[in-house]
């Protein structure tokens, strides 16, 4: 029998300082950045609600369309894979490890101008499995023009191409 194994991540959360964009010499931009995730419960003993937030290391690879809008706040839905690197500490002469995570997919959560909150807008999504696109599918509404929104919701139809 073949040994199957899965190695997945998602996370929901909040950058925590805007993504650090480099370029390699082949002139692919990766972009490295930290991602809040928070966790709520109520403590059995004392009745209490408390919170912890987990930091994640996160790289993107061919960022060149994302990376102006991976700003410090901004949410986003990642899906990705888990990587473990090491190395030799100059210093110390021991081995380093860092656990970090890779996205496949990145979507950007939340409206112009907004840090989060319910969007109510049109989608606006950033995937890295989608040939470095940036999609903005559907105009927000209060940018739509008068007639349009006297009429209806705008639908697929109503894009010109």
């Amino acid at each position: 029998m073949a040994s199957r194994s899965v190695n997945k991540v998602i996370l929901l959360g909040n950058l925590g300082k805007d993504a650090e964009t480099k370029f390699t010499q082949g002139g692919t931009a990766v972009s490295n950045f930290t991602l809040a995730t928070n966790r709520r419960w109520k403590d059995q003993a004392s009745g209490e609600w408390k919170e912890e937030t987990e930091w994640h290391r996160c790289v993107l690879w061919r960022s060149e369309n994302r990376a102006n809008y991976l700003l410090k706040g901004t949410p986003v839905y990642i899906e990705g894979r888990l990587q473990t690197r090491s190395w030799d500490d100059k210093q110390t002469g021991q081995k380093k490890y860092m656990t970090e995570v890779v996205a496949n997919d990145l979507v950007l959560l939340g409206g112009r101008g907004e840090g989060g909150g319910d969007y109510q807008g049109g989608s606006r999504a950033a995937s890295a499995s989608a040939g470095n696109s940036f999609d903005q599918s559907v105009p927000e509404a209060e940018h739509a023009p008068a007639s349009a929104a006297a009429s209806g919701p705008i639908t697929d139809e109503d894009i010109p191409f």
